[in-house]
C-alpha cells in the first residue's frame, strides 16, 4: 500500500503506537493517533512522536471517541499488540472495509532483509536473544525486535537488503498480519494462555500458526516435535519444516540424546554442543537452544558461529535468573513466568527446598498442573494479587496447605526472606501477570531483584 498522504489512524499510545505513528510519518502519511483514554495529555504524546522534528504533513491526536466524520476519513487502521482486535472501534473500521494492520504488518511492508520470526507460549524472549547473538557474528546488520521490547517499527526505517530482522511475535501481534512472510518461522510450544484476549484455545493457535501463512516452500518452519498441535502443524506446511526434539532422537532434525545437542541433516549426525557447556538451565531451555540452533541452520548460518553464539550466550533477565546467595538462601528471578505452563519451568529447575511467590493478575488460567508440579520443592506459597484466593484454593484441594497471603510485592519478599533458612531458595516464578501492582514483568522482576540485594 502506498503510505504518501494516506489518512492513517494508529490506535494506542505505547511504545509500539509511538514507534508506528513515527514511521508513518516519515512516510508521508497524514497520521491520526487515537487513544480510548481522555484523560491523556494531547502535548506529550505530540511530543513523544515528534522528538523536535517537524513535518509538511498533519498529525492529530484524538482521545476519547472517534467522531463519524474522521470514521469516514480513516484510509488505514495501525492497532498496538495491547489493543483487543473486538472492540466496538475495530468493528467499525472492519465492517467499513478499512484495511485493520498490526503495527508488525506496518514494519513488514515498510522494511527490507529477511525476516526470522519466533513465537509461542514460552520460550520466545530466550530464544529470540539467542538467535539475535548468533545472527549478529554472523551479520552485523541483524536487529532484534518485536515483543522483547525494541518495536519493529522503530527500526524498519533503517533496514536495507542485507538486514536480517529477528522478530519475538506474541499471539496479540500475529493476529493482525496480512503479508508477513518470514523467511524462517519457529513455533516453540502451545499451552492455554492469553484466553481473556483470545477466548478459546483454538482461536489462541489459530492467531500463533499466523506466522507461517504465507511461507513457502523456499521457507524453513521449525516445530517442535514433542508438542502434538505443533507437530500436527507441520503436516500441513507449505514450507520446509524442521523439528526439535527433546524426547527422541530424530531422523532430520535438532535433538537432545543425553547430553547433547545433536543435528541430523538426513545423512550425518553433527553435535552441536554438550549441555554442560551451557550456561542455562533445564530441559525448557535446551529446547530453546534447539530452536535457535535450527533456525539459524536453516538460514545458512556456519555451525562454527553457531557452536561459540551457543556456548558464550549468557541467558536472558528474569527468566530463572540468579540473583544472589544471602545467609545461605539463594534467590532466583523468574518473573517471566507470567502463566502456569512457563512457572513449571521455574520449579524445575529448582534443586533446593523452595519458598515460592505466585499470583498477581487473572488471566482465567488454570493453576492444577503447575502446583502438581511443586514435587515437594515448595515449603511455602506465598500468594499476592488478584488470583491469590483462586490458587490458594486449588492448591488445597490438590493437597497443598502451606500457602500464605501477602498484601503487597513487598510484604510477600518479606515474609520469605524471614523465613527462609539456609540451603533454601526464594523462588518469584508468580503464573500470572503483573499487570494491577506493575506495569510489566520487567518491573515487578527488578523490584525483587532490589528488594532482595538489601538484605
Amino acid at each position: 500500500m502506498e503510505l504518501e498522504n494516506k489518512k492513517v489512524l494508529v490506535f494506542g499510545t505505547g511504545k509500539s503506537g509511538i514507534a508506528a505513528a513515527q514511521l508513518l510519518l516519515d512516510h508521508k502519511a497524514q497520521v491520526v493517533v487515537y487513544d480510548g483514554n481522555k484523560e491523556l495529555d494531547p502535548e506529550k504524546i505530540k511530543e513523544k512522536i515528534l522528538e523536535g522534528k517537524s513535518y509538511d504533513q498533519t498529525l492529530a491526536i484524538v482521545l476519547g471517541e472517534v467522531s463519524s466524520a474522521l470514521l469516514e476519513e480513516i484510509q488505514l487502521m495501525v492497532i498496538s499488540p495491547g489493543v483487543p482486535t473486538d472492540l466496538p472501534l475495530v468493528e467499525q473500521f472492519r465492517e467499513k472495509n478499512i484495511p485493520i494492520w498490526g503495527e508488525i504488518e506496518l514494519a513488514y511492508c515498510i522494511g527490507k532483509g529477511d525476516v526470522l520470526a519466533i513465537t509461542g507460549t514460552n520460550g520466545k524472549t530466550t530464544t529470540t536473544a539467542l538467535l539475535g547473538e548468533i545472527m549478529k557474528n554472523y551479520n552485523e546488520e541483524t536487529y532484534v525486535v518485536g515483543n522483547i521490547g525494541n518495536p519493529y517499527t522503530s527500526i524498519a526505517g533503517q533496514t536495507s537488503e542485507h538486514s536480517v530482522i529477528v522478530a519475538e511475535m506474541s499471539s496479540f501481534q500475529l493476529e493482525t498480519v496480512h503479508m508477513f512472510h518470514p523467511k524462517v518461522s519457529a513455533i516453540l510450544n502451545l499451552s492455554p494462555d492469553h484466553l481473556n484476549r483470545h477466548h478459546t484455545m483454538e482461536a489462541y493457535i489459530a492467531a500463533k500458526e499466523k506466522i507461517a501463512m504465507n511461507q513457502t516452500k523456499e521457507d524453513t518452519c521449525v516445530l517442535n516435535y514433542e508438542d502434538v498441535v505443533t507437530r500436527e502443524f507441520g503436516k500441513t506446511q507449505k514450507a520446509n519444516v524442521l523439528y526439535f526434539s527433546s524426547q527422541r532422537v530424530l531422523e532430520t532434525g535438532v535433538y537432545l540424546d543425553e547430553n547433547q545437542i545433536l543435528y541430523n541433516d538426513g545423512t550425518e549426525q553433527i553435535t552441536i554442543c554438550q549441555v554442560e557447556e551451557l550456561k542455562l538451565l533445564g530441559t525448557h531451555n535446551y529446547e530453546n537452544v534447539m530452536a535457535a540452533v535450527a533456525m539459524a541452520i536453516s538460514y545458512g548460518v556456519p555451525l562454527e558461529i553457531i557452536r561459540s553464539s551457543v556456548i558464550e550466550f549468557q541467558g536472558v533477565a528474569h527468566r530463572i535468573e540468579f540473583v544472589t546467595e544471602k545467609n545461605g538462601v539463594a534467590y532466583y528471578n523468574d518473573s517471566k513466568g507470567t502463566n502456569p505452563d512457563a512457572a513449571i519451568k521455574g520449579i524445575q529447575a529448582m534443586n533446593r527446598p523452595t519458598l515460592l511467590i505466585g499470583g498477581g493478575y487473572d488471566k482465567d488460567s488454570s493453576y492444577e498442573e503447575w502446583i502438581s508440579a511443586f514435587d515437594g520443592k515448595v515449603k511455602k506459597l506465598v500468594l499476592i494479587g488478584a488470583t491469590k484466593e483462586k490458587i490458594a484454593q486449588t492448591a488445597a484441594r490438590l493437597g497443598f496447605t502451606e500457602s500464605v497471603f501477602a498484601d503487597t510485592f513487598e510484604e510477600a519478599v518479606e515474609y520469605c526472606i524471614k523465613n527462609a533458612v539456609p540451603g533454601d531458595a526464594v523462588l518469584l516464578s508468580p503464573a500470572c501477570a503483573s499487570w494491577g501492582m506493575f506495569k510489566n514483568y520487567e518491573e515487578r522482576g527488578d523490584k525483587f531483584k532490589e528488594l532482595v540485594k538489601q538484605i
